[in-house]
């Protein structure tokens, strides 16, 4: 790319547990639009830094003025440990490594938020009867290396995410099975709190398939998380049955996030795992348990739930946390 053509660009981010995305963004009217968007493994990267100064070099432009970096894990006072990655990150590092006049940390989740509005009907799949809603307050959660959940306040024309740390709520059980898991897995953390991440995550996958088999009388081999969603996809029985487990616990949680964000105006599915079983989670029990809410279940049945297929939502988000507007949400 041209170097003359990046005076108006801004650079975004995405960094997870797994991998670190970047791009250029320019604005076409009121939409982003990402250039040259890119994903490195976090892992062969000492730090954000080396890994953005890596990418600036690719794409061969100057230093972009500013830039909004999604991250996976609690920010606080503009700096943040990584939750999956072993990385501290830092507004004043980036603005001094990058070069920019302006750098923001935002959660990955409430890039996520951001952007879910802004998706067209073919970056979605919907998951039960209801189409998406133009109205009303949203839930954006997700399993990838870890489960993020962030909400979307809708009020007088605004936007305003909520960041927050949904996947550490406690894990739930609802039938025999799932107490035998919760019992496997407390035992597995000598004694410690089982999240709702410690299921619905890439190494949550990975328990739940021993555990799950145990709880059932079943033997099965350990395996990855992208080995159990293939051979699941395939038609593995024992990998099936973890994945359409885990797609139940996925929807009694995404069906308590609802409700505790008041989301009429929809669920949205994030993160790498969702949209890889996308015909399964269809076919499982996600939306049976997303409605069974007892009382309040007429409240989580009028409810929408979409998985998000684009492949980079959170730049999106992270890109409108460049405009006025979106600076404003984010401060």
């Amino acid at each position: 790319m041209d170097g003359n053509h990046s005076g108006g660009l801004g650079l975004v981010g995405d960094i997870g547990g797994t991998n670190a995305r970047f791009a250029l963004v320019e604005f076409d009217g009121q939409d982003p639009r990402l250039i040259e968007p890119t994903a490195y493994k976090g892992e062969d990267y000492g730090t954000a830094e080396d890994a953005i100064e890596e990418y600036l070099r690719k794409v061969g432009v100057r230093r972009p003025d500013q830039a909004v970096v999604a991250v996976a894990g609690p920010i606080d006072h503009g700096q943040v440990h990584m939750t999956n990655l072993d990385w501290w990150i830092s507004e004043d590092g980036l603005r001094r490594a990058g070069g920019f006049r302006n750098a923001k940390l935002i959660n990955d989740f409430t890039a996520q938020a951001l952007a879910a509005p802004r998706l067209s009907p073919k970056d979605l799949r919907q998951v039960g009867h209801l189409p998406t809603s133009g109205e009303g307050d949203l839930a954006i959660l997700g399993p990838g290396t870890g489960f993020g959940v962030a909400g979307l306040v809708r009020r007088h024309g605004q936007e305003i995410p909520l960041a927050t740390e949904g996947g550490h709520v406690a894990f739930a059980p609802v039938d025999d099975v799932e107490i035998e898991v919760l019992r496997a897995l407390t035992k597995r953390l000598d004694g410690g709190r089982v999240s709702v991440e410690r299921i619905l995550s890439g190494p949550g996958m990975e328990d739940l398939h021993i555990d799950l088999a145990t709880a059932e009388g079943r033997v099965v081999e350990a395996l990855s998380a992208k080995q159990i969603t293939e051979r699941a996809v395939e038609g593995c029985a024992d990998s099936l049955a973890t994945v359409n487990r885990f797609c139940a616990v996925l929807g009694s949680t995404a069906g308590d996030i609802a409700l505790t964000l008041g989301a009429r105006g929809g669920v949205f599915i994030a993160g790498g795992i969702a949209p890889r079983i996308i015909d399964i989670l269809e076919k499982s029990p996600f939306r049976e348990r997303f409605d069974s809410k007892g009382r309040l279940s007429s409240f989580t049945q009028s409810i929408p739930t979409h998985v998000i297929l684009h492949p980079h939502t959170a730049l999106i988000g992270a890109a409108v946390a460049l405009t006025p507007e979106g600076r404003a949400a984010v401060s």
